[in-house]
């Protein structure tokens, strides 16, 4: 789950700096996408580098994940976003939401393995 993290994390990157210079936007708002992509990034290589906190890590990922889809939905609904706007508070929502499915079916799976017991 690290590695999906750090690709989540580096593709907001890109959507947030791509949005950014084709809309020519001034406003910091348009980079939103790369301040949470970078959390991501962030989060997936701290449980690299700490193996022991990676359950801990990555529940504070989903739960983050979570959040920017809830965010970027209600801010693409809620406001009538058009135009690069929505190109963004779109992309966030299909990259997180998918985070969001793996990192679902990891824990499930984490689960039932912890439950079957060793072999």
């Amino acid at each position: 789950m690290a590695r999906n993290a750090i690709l989540a994390g580096a593709t907001l990157v890109i959507v947030g700096i791509v949005v950014t210079i084709a809309s020519d936007s001034e406003s910091v708002t348009s980079l939103i996408p790369a301040f949470v992509g970078a959390v991501f990034v962030g989060l997936g290589l701290l449980a690299r580098a700490k193996p022991d906190l990676n359950h801990h890590v990555m529940h504070a990922a989903a739960g983050l994940a979570l959040l920017g889809v809830l965010g970027s939905l209600g801010s693409a609904v809620g406001r009538g976003s058009e135009g690069w706007a929505l190109v963004a508070q779109l992309a966030t929502v299909v990259i997180l939401g998918g985070f969001l499915y793996l990192a679902v079916q990891s824990f499930r799976a984490a689960r039932l393995a912890r439950e079957a017991g060793p072999a």
